[in-house]
């Protein structure tokens, strides 16, 4: 029977969850990493056994840690020592190489490049290589990794894509979502808070901004801007890479053709605001969205946490909420908090900002806690293991 490992993130450490094919009985591993923020931790989906963790803190900077036994021990790639340990902390651990630049640096150190580097918000194994792996940054960047973590060269063409035009957003600018096309491995589509959607057709080289039919009235004083929206998620599945979906600020849309149009499809939902949009394992017209209330009241409508599922690639959306808290319920779910696995009856997942990870084992249909008390959720990712 297969088994599930869930991957998540909190502001204070990392946790394993895991599970048999039932889904039923969950253990919790101890706190990973403890005290530090766990941006993003994903599994190779090459190697089951290889897991890639960004851990961050204000004091010591950003380390990328990897486990290459499920999780049980971790280590810098580059060998660097690890902050917490006995050996005293390096503070500047991994090797982030901006181009064009004489030397490396984790820091901004005012003069070599205009962005501060602060932090790794995602990370992306690659679906053929299985030491390449992918790093999403803020202030926005995006690197590659083609030894396993060790060292780290930027995708600087992501810059001319009107880079001086972009602006942060209420929480900041990064590159937080990372999709590889299964069908083209040069195919890439990243998204950025409050500059847009992107996409490379050359493996990274050159980038071209994907964002025509995204309206931002509140935002941008023109209509037609090229960059400048706040995209929060953008999701697709693996069977139909020219399909994406996408939970703006404000606005849940839908390309099917790569990103050159979108159109809205928000339909009935109570608020279309919100950050997580995932697609379900088997069925490509079926998507999950965690409507909040505005964006300046980030709770869920009415204290009732409700998972609101289409069927029809958006337009007429249902609220799922059997086994969630209809009452005084006012947490929220964050961008890279909600993902699904691999399994025949489909398993969705997402975790709150008030430390509780959720699983449903059928699609959205009904749901049950998993974790409970965790620190705030930042992440949550899945791996369905033999």
């Amino acid at each position: 029977m297969s088994k599930i490992r869930v991957l998540v993130g909190t502001k204070k450490g990392a946790f394993i969850l895991t599970a048999d094919g039932k889904r039923e009985q969950w253990q919790v591993s101890e706190p990973l990493f403890a005290g530090w923020e766990m941006y993003h931790l994903k599994g190779s989906p090459l190697d089951p056994n290889r897991i890639y963790a960004s851990q961050t803190s204000g004091w010591f900077g950003q380390v990328i840690q990897r486990s290459d036994d499920g999780g049980k021990t971790w280590a810098t790639p580059d060998g660097s020592a690890i902050p917490g340990m006995d050996t005293p902390p390096s503070g500047r651990s991994n090797r982030f190489l901006y181009e064009g630049e004489v030397g490396t640096h984790l820091f901004y150190d005012g003069t070599q490049h205009p962005w501060e580097f602060k932090r790794i918000w995602h990370l992306e194994p690659s679906l053929t290589e299985p030491d390449t792996v992918f790093a999403g940054a803020e202030d926005a960047a995006i690197f590659k990794s083609t030894d396993g973590g060790k060292s780290w060269a930027e995708l600087s063409g992501l810059r001319a894509a009107k880079g001086t035009l972009w602006q942060p957003g209420a929480g900041g600018m990064a590159v937080h979502t990372i999709l590889l096309d299964p069908k083209n491995p040069q195919r890439m589509f990243i998204a950025i808070s409050a500059a847009g959607a992107f996409r490379t057709d050359d493996g990274g080289v050159t980038w071209k901004p994907i964002n025509r039919g995204l309206k931002s009235q509140y935002e941008l004083p023109d209509p037609d801007a090229e960059v400048g929206h706040c995209v929060h998620r953008i999701a697709l599945h693996p069977s139909r890479p020219d399909t994406i979906f996408m939970q703006k600020h404000w606005d849940v849309l839908r390309t099917d053709n790569a990103g050159d149009d979108w159109r809205e499809i928000s339909g009935n939902l109570p608020t279309d605001f919100g950050f997580p949009i995932d697609v379900h394992a088997h069925e490509p017209e079926t998507i999950y969205v965690v409507p909040i209330k505005s964006d300046s009241e980030h709770f869920t409508p009415e204290g009732k946490l409700r998972v609101y599922r289409s069927k029809t690639g958006g337009g007429e959306w249902e609220p799922l909420t059997k086994g969630l808290p209809q009452q005084d319920c006012y947490v929220n779910v964050l961008r890279d908090a909600m993902a699904v696995d691999s399994l025949d009856d489909c398993g969705i997942y997402f975790g709150t900002t008030g430390g509780q990870v959720y699983c449903s084992p059928d699609g959205g249909d009904t749901w049950r806690l998993i974790a409970g008390n965790l620190p705030k959720v930042l992440s949550v990712e899945v791996q369905t293991l033999p």
